[in-house]
């Protein structure tokens, strides 16, 4: 004899269970769901502490979200992020550029507090021009290694190029586990008036797809991070767009994860609303260098976000 036991489960407690054990872990989430989810569980379980700019933070320590860049773009719809100051500074990056102006020339100012004369005079760079911001993300990009003397320094050729390098090696070994760019460099950090925030990312091709995970040692998830977000998964979509790839995942892990003390009732009103659809990318022409992409080559498409809300920076 054989016999069957039938159980009726109540699906819908059990999935609403599995959220409720979901919450009380901080692992890997997903897309803006994720990031609201990283955003609630600081709230609740995060630390209060101290900072170097004497705000003050709620912080976790390790944290992960993971972005799929298939078919849509991460630019959140909770709030409208600033599309324009993301594409900019990213070429401003690959461009090795450490002028804070000439961002600031394009109408984006998000480097200008960091390059004021008061910021660098307080760091002991009295001697420094104003809106050089030393050896930072760009000139480590691009020249890591060479040695540091101004803003207006043509270094062509000096120190190693990892960028360059990353894209060379994606296309000869795809499959090497050492497709790495880092700009934290020990040597160089007395230089720099504002030490990497966003340190190393990691490139991973599988199945025609180009995956980046991004270690960023300090976030600040109200403003800094959904930045942080679109400008890696920008950089994948060039990369993948140069390498003949596609955009796979991007993959956000944090280091020190936290809300400045100022920011928690704007994100409150954050998590009150709904999530929308991401925006679509389009690269409209065929770029065949890093170094020859445009601004206006780039088209983000149904991108219809909520209002803006507006966070101070901590400088």
């Amino acid at each position: 004899y054989v016999y069957f036991t039938f159980i009726l489960v109540n699906c819908s407690r059990m999935e609403e269970k599995s959220r409720t054990a979901e919450k009380k872990t901080f692992g890997i989430f997903c897309d803006e769901r994720g990031y609201l989810d990283q955003i609630e569980y600081i709230l609740q379980h995060g630390r209060k502490k101290g900072d170097r700019t004497g705000t003050g933070v709620m912080s976790v320590f390790g944290a992960q979200a993971r972005y799929s860049l298939r078919d849509q773009f991460p630019l959140l719809t909770t709030k409208r992020v600033f599309w324009r100051g993301i594409l900019e500074e990213l070429l401003w990056f690959i461009k090795g550029s450490t002028n804070a102006k000439e961002l600031s020339d394009k109408g984006v100012k998000i480097w200008d507090a960091n390059g004021s004369r008061d910021f660098l005079d307080n760091l002991g760079f009295t001697d420094r021009e104003e809106g050089d911001l030393g050896p930072v993300y760009g000139f480590q990009w691009r020249h890591f290694g060479a040695e540091y003397t101004n803003m207006h320094a043509d270094y062509t050729g000096q120190g190693v190029d990892q960028l360059q390098k990353v894209i060379d090696t994606i296309k000869k070994n795809p499959e090497d586990r050492r497709i790495i760019m880092c700009a934290w460099n020990p040597k160089d950090l007395p230089l720099m008036a504002l030490p990497p925030c966003h340190a190393l990312c990691q490139f991973y091709v599988c199945d025609g797809e180009l995956s980046c995970q991004l270690y960023q040692r300090s976030g600040d998830m109200g403003l800094g991070v959904p930045f942080n977000i679109a400008s890696y998964a920008l950089l994948t979509y060039m990369i993948a767009h140069i390498t003949g790839l596609k955009p796979g995942d991007f993959v956000h892990t944090l280091g020190d994860a936290h809300i400045y003390l100022n920011h928690i009732e704007p994100l409150k009103i954050q998590l009150q609303r709904e999530i929308r659809p991401f925006p679509k990318l389009k690269i409209v022409r065929k770029v065949e260098s890093i170094d020859d992409f445009r601004a206006e080559d780039f088209e983000i498409c149904d991108y219809n976000p909520h209002p803006t809300i507006k966070m101070q920076m901590a400088v």
